[in-house]
């Protein structure tokens, strides 16, 4: 057999994605130049590895397995670039970071300056739900998660990044003649919300529930980006973090209404499991965001203080 690395690779994305598509995109190919290299692996096998069904795609048991050993082939890859690196004198290593989603406002920030300091880490960044977040930090799948809420059910150690406010928020299409009452906003005009497992949906129905309002409609969207097209369009109003709004609110785009007992109030937590070993590369941004992370708070996120 010659497969190469990179065919190892490519069949490897297309297996955790299920899509040819959606694999051309992470791995910045083109979507035939990724075919191909699947035919051409393909090839090589008596058995097939995927199927088709209909249009979606399905990997094989025999495609899984493979896919398993794939990803131990590369993870053998990676630790030979790392400790050539180390015999160079260099920090080398892969970080592995679980970011909930509207964390992607905010993480990559307090990574940038790290990551152009030490070229020879690897960082690999997965921005989904809090549910899957804290799931993944609980299979020790990654090294660090950034949360909003600390869990309950883990021990955890943290490190406070910054602090996280979220408002209610309305499209600039939206005129008031006076500032309205909770009454009307929460009971009178469409409210939208995150999916289940958000933190954010959580803050959202506990302000609801604790102000005993009976909602006037309700629509559930899966991304903090879908949830601020749909306000800025007028759809509904939302509670926001401010984070994640920063250029709607100068291009006048949104609007922040005044709600009593509005902004909540939560901190950005980078959390890490107590019982986890972390690699050198893991330690050196520890050490990394004691001394920077001041800094980084004042240079990037000094327009806060506005609101």
């Amino acid at each position: 057999m010659n497969y190469t690395l990179h065919q190892l690779q490519i069949f490897l994305k297309i297996s955790q994605l299920k899509s040819i598509t959606k694999a051309s995109e992470e791995l910045h190919l083109t979507q035939p130049a990724v075919s191909i290299q699947l035919k051409n692996f393909q090839d090589q096998f008596p058995i097939s590895l995927t199927e088709v069904v209909g249009r979606q795609l399905y990997v094989t048991d025999f495609g899984k397995e493979i896919a398993i050993a794939a990803e131990k082939i590369l993870d053998e890859v990676h630790a030979i670039n790392y400790k050539t690196l180390a015999f160079q004198g260099e920090l080398s290593g892969r970080l592995k970071i679980s970011v909930v989603s509207t964390g992607k406002y905010v993480m990559p920030y307090f990574l940038s300056d790290f990551i152009k300091q030490h070229q020879g880490v690897e960082l690999n960044i997965d921005v989904t739900n809090k549910l899957k977040v804290i799931k993944s930090l609980e299979l020790n799948e990654v090294d660090f998660a950034l949360v909003s809420v600390l869990p309950e059910n883990l021990k955890v150690n943290n490190v406070v990044l910054m602090e996280n406010r979220l408002f209610f928020v309305a499209s600039t299409m939206l005129k008031f003649s006076k500032v309205p009452s909770k009454k009307r906003l929460f009971e009178e005009l469409p409210l939208i919300y995150r999916e289940e497992g958000s933190a954010t949906k959580n803050a959202m129905e506990t302000f609801i529930s604790n102000n005993q309002f009976s909602e006037h409609k309700k629509i559930e969207l899966t991304s903090n980006e879908a949830v601020k097209q749909a306000v800025i369009s007028g759809l509904g109003c939302s509670i926001m973090p401010l984070i994640g709004i920063k250029n709607e609110l100068k291009n006048k785009e949104l609007q922040i209404i005044p709600v009593k007992g509005l902004p909540i109030n939560t901190t950005w937590n980078i959390i890490w499991l107590k019982s986890k070993k972390l690699s050198p590369a893991a330690l050196a941004y520890l050490d990394f965001l004691s001394s920077e992370k001041d800094r980084i708070i004042k240079e990037k996120f000094d327009w806060f203080i506005d609101y």
